[in-house]
């Protein structure tokens, strides 16, 4: 039996159970169509039956001493390990992503487990001083209670674990609501593996549903105190409404509109790569993808002509085969959004230097350049393959290009000069940069996040510590108060 049809049900409360709901959420393998599994959606009815079972379990794990609690992630460990084929066959199934993208998203699945292990250990209470004579202030660092997590279809298994996992490790319960396109490797195979690792019943819940079916019931509910959601900045808006109206504490992933740019003394055959792989990995489902590529008018023909030459040079079809670059976008929906929108550019004036074709979900690369300078193109986030080549004379309208979105997740520089890199990244409005190196990277213990209309709130290491645990201030005062009545 596969995990398609051994996972497609709710859990709940430890159960494996079907949906009440009067539909089903169908799961597709992207590339070649196949039904992998049909799953009856979750009613607000079960949302509530989940955070109440979290709640429950919740108040024992919270209790639980820190060091018991990493056992469980060692468990999650070795299970990865044992099942590692396995869980990458179905990765590359339910996502279309290619042998490359899927070692990429189980190698840092582990290393986040193991800085979760390291987290539950982190929380510290501290003792301040106080003016009042005999006082003894302490502060104590404790769960949140109940984490939402609402997450993507692009790295499904890496970004469910990515905020499941430090919220167990702190002490809360979670209630995860996966995409709809990823059910499996985004809820039920998280679902499973921590059931199997010896995580107590109703810690995790893992709810498949449509926002057609609940509504806000996921994100309104009176139980959760914070939402951890990943994914666009229009439902991240809608989010953010929502929770900030119940008082809830948001933490939202959004998109991008990274940059990747090429100054005048850069490696260039270096940039080509890191700008290729930048901007195609996971055929440019990436939040962090470089939409652009800035370079320098000094190196513009250089550049250009060795990037689209390695562009071209890319191999698209099926994501299994290891000589794929680029395997399918995850629906045809999103494919022929992708090759509407090159259409769109070039009748409105842009230059494809490269028009990839599109045949059901797979789409071969675009770049596009001279786009008009009041292209919508330019301020938008592009989840596929297509890439825009801009030109700049010199740093300073390099960082007014680069800085002319809305957006304001990640990016990357290119240079000879270390310390030029430096200055001109501190420049850029984004939550992350990179010198000499693409702009898709995520380390577990450094703060990953964005501004602008890229989100709010950091993940990873510390930052998860602020997200998933509160602050209490315990007084005692040694000896009696003066009152003034």
């Amino acid at each position: 039996m596969s995990y398609f049809d051994e996972l497609a049900y709710q859990f709940i409360d430890g159960e494996w159970r079907s949906g009440s709901g009067s539909w089903d959420i169908v799961d597709f393998n992207p590339y070649n169509g196949e039904k992998l599994s049909s799953i009856t959606v979750a009613t607000v009815e079960e949302i509530d039956q989940a955070y109440r079972a979290a709640e429950r379990a919740q108040r024992e794990w919270g209790a639980t001493n820190p060091y018991a609690r990493r056992l469980v992630f060692e468990r999650v460990l070795r299970i990865i390990d044992e099942r590692e084929d396995e869980l990458g066959a179905a990765i590359a199934a339910e996502v279309g992503g290619t042998l490359a993208k899927v070692g990429f998203e189980l190698h840092l699945v582990r290393e986040f487990l193991r800085e979760a292990m390291q987290l539950a250990l982190r929380p510290e209470g501290r003792i301040l001083p106080s003016p009042i004579d005999g006082k003894e202030n302490r502060l104590y660092r404790l769960p949140v209670g109940v984490v939402g997590v609402i997450s993507p279809f692009n790295f499904p298994f890496l970004l469910s674990i990515k905020s499941v996992a430090p919220a167990l490790a702190l002490g809360n319960a979670v209630v995860l609501k996966p995409h709809q396109n990823t059910p499996i490797c985004g809820g039920g195979l998280v679902a499973k593996i921590f059931e199997e690792a010896g995580l107590p019943a109703g810690l995790l819940n893992v709810v498949v549903t449509d926002i057609a079916e609940i509504g806000d019931a996921l994100i309104d509910h009176p139980v959760p105190k914070t939402i951890s959601f990943t994914g666009s900045e229009k439902v991240g808006r809608h989010v953010a409404t929502v929770a900030a109206a119940n008082f809830k504490h948001a933490i939202l992933e959004l998109g991008g509109n990274s940059a990747l740019v090429v100054l005048d003394d850069a490696d260039i055959d270096y940039a080509v790569d890191a700008a290729v792989f930048s901007r195609f990995v996971h055929q440019g489902q990436v939040c962090m993808a470089a939409n652009r590529v800035l370079v320098d008018r000094a190196v513009e023909r250089e550049f250009t002509e060795k990037f689209v030459a390695k562009v071209a040079s890319l191999k698209v079809g099926d994501p299994t085969d290891p000589g794929t670059h680029i395997g399918p976008l995850i629906n045809e929906g999103q494919a022929e959004s992708i090759a509407a929108l090159v259409d769109r550019a070039v009748a409105d004036g842009a230059s494809a230097l490269l028009h990839g074709e599109t045949r059901g979900t797979l789409v071969a690369p675009s770049v596009l350049g001279g786009l008009p300078a009041d292209s919508p193109l330019l301020t938008q986030e592009i989840f596929g393959p297509v890439v825009l080549l801009i030109p700049f004379d010199g740093d300073d309208e390099a960082v007014r290009i680069t800085n002319a979105t809305p957006y304001g997740l990640s990016g990357a520089v290119h240079t000879g000069d270390i310390e030029r890199g430096v200055r001109f990244a501190k420049r850029i409005d984004t939550g992350m940069i990179h010198i000499n190196d693409g702009t898709v990277h995520d380390e577990p213990i450094v703060p990953f996040g964005g501004e602008k209309s890229s989100g709010v709130g950091r993940l990873n290491g510390e930052a998860m510590v602020e997200a998933f645990t509160t602050t209490k201030w315990i007084s005692i005062q040694h000896g009696r108060s003066q009152f003034p009545f």
